[in-house]
């Protein structure tokens, strides 16, 4: 049993609070890790906000992050003690129907389809590996990274080659390959395109490069807070968009200024009335609307037929469509290669202990 110190969430709307955890060593197919940079994302948040209703608690969040293997335990053969990783909040098994399919990166080890952020909240044998004041820790997305050390499932990581610089490749286990897959790898932007992206988070910042990459000709990219606007014009956003500096809908702007609409928007942010405005914005006949943001509390989308049948494409992306044993080494080597720009999502490195003041500049948007 390894004692260290963890971020745990006591309860809904109140802060984390840093305690000691006991973390028991590794069962079956299980590996033990020690977290050497976490990132945070409004995922972790979600489970904190009052509206969430199907919160469990006491919970170890974190699902953003990249470690050195401490532990393996039985029937692990794909890991060794020393190896530095990412873990996966979404699974590759590679055994089930959906990851021997091309066409998802989903993985039937997921259960809750309608709640996933309460699924991999214990591991495979139904109990806990953290335990603290005597009480067991529930995990987090089967991640659980606010931790030193956290226990994962071994088809819940990605092995990384032994140079791997950890502070930065921690932001492919979401931000990064959700916002950049989505555009690439759901979605498939064409050359020559047009593109909208909705927020400028490090997941809208990094489908601004993945439009980028994938050749778009024009890059809008709308937010609230106009700081925001220099890095996204820096990484090949063409147009920048602030809403409250608009005398109109953010969407009739948008279908004004492309004759008609654009091509791909991406909604990065979530909540009814931003989704609206990201399917209102792309043309009728080919244009495809893909979501990534969630928002807690929300009623959802009405969509009528009409705008569906005259050509216009609805969807959605989790982990933006990498299956993640294999796809994310591949990311973390492009990245050491300088073909990916890691850096730029990096706004500000705080010690463990100010997980708190983290999550208060993620809530200002900074």
């Amino acid at each position: 049993i390894i004692k260290c110190k963890a971020a745990i969430a006591w309860e809904a709307n109140k802060s984390l609070s840093i305690e000691e955890v006991e973390v028991a060593p590794p069962k079956d197919h299980e590996v033990r890790i020690q977290i050497i940079a976490t990132a945070l994302c409004h995922s972790d948040a979600h489970i904190l906000h009052p509206q969430f209703e199907r919160g469990f608690f006491p919970v170890i969040l974190g699902h953003e992050a990249a470690g050195i293997v401490e532990s393996v335990g039985p029937g692990v053969t794909n890991f060794k003690p020393g190896d530095k990783v990412i873990p996966l909040y979404a699974p590759q098994c590679g055994k089930c129907k959906f990851c021997l399919s091309p066409r998802t990166n989903f993985c039937g080890k997921l259960k809750h389809f309608k709640n996933p952020l309460g699924d991999q909240k214990l591991m495979e044998d139904g109990t806990s590996r953290f335990t603290c004041k005597g009480r067991p820790i529930y995990h987090f997305m089967g991640t659980s990274t606010f931790s030193q050390y956290t226990v994962v499932s071994d088809v819940n990581l990605a092995k990384l080659d032994d140079d791997a610089n950890l502070e930065r490749v921690c932001l492919l286990g979401c931000a990064f390959s959700t916002g950049y897959g989505a555009v690439i790898n759901n979605a498939k932007v064409t050359p020559g395109s047009t593109c909208a992206i909705f927020g400028l988070g490090g997941v809208g910042l990094s489908a601004v490069m993945g439009c980028k990459a994938s050749g778009a000709s024009r890059i809008i990219v709308i937010d609230i807070n106009s700081e925001k606007f220099t890095k996204a014009t820096a990484l090949g956003a063409t147009d920048c968009l602030n809403p409250k500096d608009l005398d109109k809908p953010i969407q009739e702007v948008i279908v004004e200024m492309t004759n008609g609409g654009v091509d791909f928007a991406f909604e990065c942010v979530g909540g009814a009335k931003i989704m609206r405005a990201a399917l209102d914005s792309v043309t009728v006949g080919w244009g495809v609307c893909t979501i990534i943001g969630v928002n807690v509390g929300d009623n959802g989308l009405n969509v009528s037929a009409v705008e569906l049948l005259m050509g216009r494409t609805l969807t959605g992306t989790s982990f933006g469509g990498w299956k993640g044993v294999t796809s994310v080494p591949k990311l973390a080597a492009d990245y050491k290669n300088k073909k990916l720009d890691l850096d730029a999502l990096v706004s500000h490195t705080l010690p463990f202990d100010k997980v708190n003041e983290a999550f208060d500049l993620m809530y200002q948007g900074k």
